[in-house]
């Protein structure tokens, strides 16, 4: 049960901690992986206000 509790929140946890990191380290194919993983959480966000909303 616990395991399902916090699966979701610690991926995008760490996703952003990547995200950040990468973002800092340098250009080109660096910006890219920083924008895909700062977007999740946003997106997941979005995702489950639709989902409540139904």
């Amino acid at each position: 049960m616990i395991r399902s509790t916090w699966a979701l929140p610690l991926l995008l946890g760490v996703s952003s901690v990547i995200g950040l990191i990468t973002a800092l380290a340098g250009d080109g194919w660096h910006d890219w992986v920083a924008w895909a993983t700062l977007a999740a959480p946003v997106a997941a966000t979005i995702w489950a206000m639709r989902i409540q909303r139904s």
